[in-house]
């Protein structure tokens, strides 16, 4: 097993806890369950408490492996939070109790976690930001599947779904991010053994998720993450230091823009793809959404209005700034826009539009990339199962 993005050169989490201001929030990455992101996580609590830190586990799921659950026997547990939901007591981190404990690092499992209803907040990284806000250092752990722009990539690779996701965001926020590397090999062995299913599981697993190649593409996909996390870290350690943006990782693009249909059964792929290309370039994006005065509130379609909402509350989740223009030329208001923020490289999907209304009424995306404004123009073309309708 090996790890990205704590070796050395990467700052020591302890040195990063006793700077005195918010929360910091370290990230374990794996490509799957079963890497050792648990493990690695309280045999961390355990050193740091030996370098005499007050560490406490906030909420670590076992899944009754036998080595992970004698690592807990001397550890501080914060009792969890029963909350009564349809006749059944489930349990949820006590967000309120490690805010009274108030140690210096809560060790707190599955960030993309979903709370129960009654629940302080709705997701655990909620959770964690308020601990952080706190000014309670967290480590936490998420597999790389569930970072939410990486949702479309894992559905169409892999064939899953994943319902519970992170926003990019809360991952580009961490202060240290280390991937838990482990070839698929080992890591299906590790389940023939027991070692991460029940054995009326194991079977099944192989069969469908844990097959060789799709542990593989997440293992690259971990990778890719980290890398972009550990850009970003010397980055801003530089920029920190120096005042100055490193020279050797330039940002080749300053600004990115996303435009925004207002018909928008494609937007959430759009969306996905346009946080994805900032985060590797390391940028600022915006996603833009013109309204026309034919789609004023009282004029629109009231299903394509809660569906804009949706996606805008998306791309706020994903690290956008979301900005709403109004205009009667969606192209004039989007090129304007994109010279007086300094964008350079404007994403727009691809046009659904008829041929005859072309005709009648012009593309947007046909002026958008004959603009004369110096603009880049990425023209995203989707999947022929996605539903049509995308207006352009």
């Amino acid at each position: 097993m090996t790890t990205a993005g704590g070796g050395a050169g990467a700052p020591d989490f302890l040195a990063l806890v006793k700077r005195r201001d918010r929360g910091k929030l370290k990230l374990y990455i794996g490509s799957a369950a079963g890497v050792g992101k648990t493990y690695r996580m309280i045999n961390e609590a355990h050193d740091l408490r030996r370098r005499d830190t007050d560490v406490v586990i906030g909420f670590v799921e076992t899944h009754k492996r036998v080595d992970t659950d004698a690592q807990l026997r001397d550890m501080e547990v914060i009792p969890r939070q029963r909350i009564e939901y349809r006749g059944v007591t489930l349990e949820e981190m006590d967000v309120d109790a490690v805010i009274a404990r108030h140690p210096q690092v809560v060790v707190v499992d599955e960030l993309a976690h979903s709370n129960v209803p009654g629940a302080r907040h709705r997701k655990r990284w909620e959770d964690v930001m308020q601990l952080l806000d706190e000014g309670i250092n967290v480590i936490s752990a998420v597999n790389v599947q569930h970072v939410e722009s990486l949702n479309d990539v894992v559905a169409s690779i892999l064939g899953v779904t994943v319902r519970e996701t992170v926003p990019d965001w809360v991952v580009a926020s961490a202060d240290q991010v280390v991937n838990l590397d482990i070839s698929s090999e080992d890591l299906r062995q590790r389940l023939r053994e027991g070692k991460i299913y029940t054995p009326d599981k194991v079977e099944a697993a192989l069969r469908n998720f844990f097959t060789d190649e799709n542990l593989t593409t997440l293992r690259e996909l971990a990778l890719r993450e980290v890398a972009g996390a550990v850009d970003r870290s010397r980055e801003e350690i530089v920029r920190r230091e120096t005042g100055e943006v490193p020279s050797a990782a330039p940002r080749t693009v300053e600004r990115v823009l996303v435009a925004m249909s207002s018909n928008p059964p494609y937007t959430a792929a759009l969306l996905r793809k346009a946080s994805r290309i900032a985060g590797r370039l390391n940028s600022d994006w915006y996603c833009v959404y013109v309204q026309t005065s034919d789609e004023r509130a009282d004029r629109i379609d009231s299903t394509v209005q809660r569906t804009l909402v949706e996606n805008i509350q998306l791309a706020q989740t994903m690290g956008a700034e979301v900005v709403k223009l109004e205009g009667e030329d969606v192209a004039v208001a989007l090129c304007r826009f994109a010279v007086k923020k300094g964008v350079t490289l404007l994403i727009v999907g691809q046009s659904k539009r008829s041929r005859l209304h072309h005709l009648r009424k012009g593309s947007v995306v046909e002026r958008l990339v004959n603009n004369d404004e110096g603009l880049d123009v990425l023209v995203v073309s989707f999947d022929p199962a996605t539903p049509a309708g995308e207006r352009s």
